[in-house]
């Protein structure tokens, strides 16, 4: 909604406008627009969110003539999370691409007198990244860092005194936040980050500049999180960071991911634990063997390789041979057969010729993942990757990844197939609209990037419940299947 589209102030055309707004969302609305799925900003959400919310619906109250005595407050906050791998570079493309989106989804409050916040993650350069920010986009009031996320209450104040407001800490310090955390994903799973930065350095990648070195999160606190979590309802667990193998490192001594994991398996209330983002060349036997003995974890990896090619992985900076991943897919399946292996592949990376294109294709038809995705190459400015010679046309880096993807396709509709007739335990996510079906995922599908599983019931089901579920027929990354029973827990 535009500030001119109801200039005239008129109230029923205001009412119309927040009524709009408020009923097909409601509050679920303000979390999506206002945090979205960052677990940084998860962590300080809950003393915000109230702050921000308050203010949102203490306006509607008003609007809507709900309550006439509350206060109106006449600012309009808006919090928007920006990523470099988007493409938001440099200012000029932030405003062409991003202040426009703001326009669609504006909560437009009494008198429209507009308050613009921006939580620009960016690389300062010299000291001048953040006043180009202001110089060009004048209308944002607060640039934040990548390390700077916790002064956000501290900068609303000064944004709605009119000040401008700009903070980038050290990279590499490591934000100390204790506030709640708000869950929105749903409610029955939810993300839990273990780690910051990373030290890797591939030639790609622009993390280690923006996140700084890699800093473990010491276990106490992610285990008080957890804990938190699980009060609140969540059943799984998704450890999430730059790279979670090397977990403990800079605090232990050692690495640590299979200690973190033990505690949180004693969790009450946490019935899946989920590993994502592990580098193959760090899993290690006592990982291993924790996912074989605890029950909680799901046997389900992660395991970014980028490509199959030693001179593309050598060009990458990656750390692993083809041969070397071949063992490393060959171990984890030989001690967990069980286990669903999930990877992801850069195509089209400077210098790729077909014939390495080919030995990629040939290396994911022998390896068979479970699931795969395949993204083309994307130059980042400041990274080795960005200025090497050969690079690849955009037509042929998407054609690569079609057929990559179409392989995958195959790949994925035949290990469906093989389960048919099977039983799996299945995580309730939804039900599917004037249907006798729901929606749910097995432990070999991490929300939001893999595939699901629908049900035809006329049982009814609950998000988060869990069920035993006879697969009876598959597509090409989806499962069918029937409630077995009527026991959910």
């Amino acid at each position: 909604f535009k500030s001119e589209d109801i200039k005239e102030n008129k109230e029923k055309d205001r009412k119309e406008v927040l009524q709009a707004m408020i009923n097909p969302f409601g509050r679920d609305f303000f979390v999506k627009l206002l945090y979205k799925n960052n677990t940084n900003v998860k962590i300080l959400q809950q003393d915000a969110f109230d702050l921000l919310f308050q203010i949102v619906y203490n306006e509607l109250l008003h609007i809507l003539k709900i309550e006439e005595n509350e206060k109106s407050l006449e600012d309009t906050v808006y919090l928007l999370k920006s990523c470099f791998f988007y493409g938001i570079s440099s200012t000029n493309l932030l405003w062409t691409e991003l202040c426009p989106k703001l326009n669609n989804y504006a909560l437009v409050l009494k008198e429209v007198l507009w308050s613009k916040w921006l939580d620009i993650e960016i690389k300062e350069k010299n000291g001048e990244s953040k006043k180009e920010i202001i110089k060009e986009i004048p209308e944002v009031d607060v640039v934040l860092g990548t390390t700077s996320f916790d002064d956000l209450l501290k900068a609303l104040d000064q944004a709605f005194e009119g000040e401008k407001y700009l903070e980038f800490k050290d990279i590499s310090a490591m934000p100390e936040i204790e506030s709640k955390r708000m869950i929105t994903t749903g409610g029955h799973f939810e993300y839990l980050k273990i780690a910051e930065g990373c030290d890797k350095h591939c030639t790609y990648c622009i993390i280690p500049k923006l996140r700084g070195k890699y800093r473990s999160v010491p276990m106490e606190k992610l285990i008080r999180q957890a804990e938190y979590l699980a009060e609140q309802g969540v059943k799984e667990l998704i450890l999430v960071a730059q790279e979670t193998t090397i977990y403990g490192m800079d605090l232990y001594g050692e690495k640590s991911l299979h200690r973190l994991l033990k505690a949180l398996c004693q969790i009450p209330g946490i019935c899946w634990i989920r590993v994502l983002y592990c580098y193959p060349e760090e899993i290690y036997p006592e990982l291993i063997q924790v996912m074989k003995e605890e029950k909680k974890i799901c046997h389900y990896l992660d395991l970014p390789i980028q490509h199959a090619s030693d001179k593309i992985l050598k060009r990458m900076g990656r750390r692993t041979t083809k041969e070397e991943l071949k063992q490393i897919v060959s171990d984890l399946r030989t001690a967990i057969p069980d286990i669903i292996l999930r990877t992801t592949l850069i195509t089209g990376f400077p210098g790729e010729t077909q014939e390495d294109h080919e030995e990629l294709m040939d290396f994911i038809d022998e390896m068979e993942f479970d699931r795969l995705g395949v993204f083309t190459y994307s130059p980042e400015e400041d990274t080795p990757a960005a200025s090497m010679p050969d690079q690849i046309p955009e037509e042929v880096k998407e054609d690569r990844q079609a057929e990559l993807m179409e392989l995958q396709q195959e790949i994925s509709f035949d290990k469906g197939n093989e389960r048919i007739g099977k039983e799996v335990l299945v995580m309730i996510e939804g039900k599917v609209a004037d249907e006798n079906a729901y929606v749910g995922r097995t432990y070999g599908d991490a929300p939001n990037v893999d595939g699901y599983i629908f049900i035809n019931t006329d049982t009814e089901l609950m998000s988060g419940d869990l069920c035993q579920v006879h697969i009876t027929g598959a597509l090409e990354y989806d499962l069918i299947g029937e409630l077995k029973d009527e026991y959910t827990k």
